[in-house]
């Protein structure tokens, strides 16, 4: 047991450690925020995607759009590309893995709608691919990644980098300042 103890001990003063420097991407959460309920109020969707734990944070975060997250309001736009099981078959199966977010965002995406790769790396091709579709197509671009961000970052408008090379860590970070930033669209949205 005093190995798990060391363990989760470990593990909590790594996470916070890491939310402590949160307050340096304080402005890029605003800008990302203020563009979440821009697009929403125009009729526009927010589009989210990434791989494994990326792919269910996407997922948990659309739901919080579309379904609710702590208040009742209408339904908003919030849409994850992971969850379309033939979709992501057939393409990876008839054009490779790596094309299968951009290609979604080229059906589905339009100008004005707001885009979030999640890729902790910053590097993983089919989020890369996607965020350059979206902005091909006229999107506000979003990314959440670990602490530089890679191509991920250089593509988007708005780069949310979590200040750690730690995977956890950076993960825990998406989904805390993904509620954040549901919990304020919603503020926008009461009746």
């Amino acid at each position: 047991m005093s190995d798990f103890n060391a363990m989760l001990q470990g593990h909590l003063d790594g996470h916070l450690a890491t939310l402590k420097r949160l307050d340096e991407c304080r402005e890029t959460l605003a800008a990302i925020a203020a563009a979440w309920v821009t697009a929403l109020k125009s009729g526009k969707k927010i589009l989210f995607f990434g791989n494994g734990g990326s792919a269910a944070d996407a997922q948990h975060l659309a739901a919080e759009l579309c379904v609710r997250y702590r208040i009742n309001r209408r339904a908003l736009a919030g849409l994850a590309l992971t969850t379309d099981t033939s979709v992501l078959t057939a393409h990876s199966n008839d054009y490779g893995f790596e094309t299968v977010f951009s290609r979604q965002v080229e059906a589905l995406a339009q100008p004005g709608d707001v885009v979030v790769g999640i890729s902790t790396s910053g590097t993983s091709k089919n989020v890369v691919a996607g965020l350059k579709a979206a902005r091909e197509a006229g999107c506000v671009v979003v990314s959440f990644t670990a602490e530089k961000g890679a191509d991920c970052a250089a593509l988007a408008h708005h780069a949310y980098c979590v200040p750690t090379p730690v995977t956890a860590f950076a993960q825990e970070c998406h989904l805390l300042a993904g509620h954040v930033l549901c919990e304020y669209v919603e503020a926008a949205f009461k009746d």
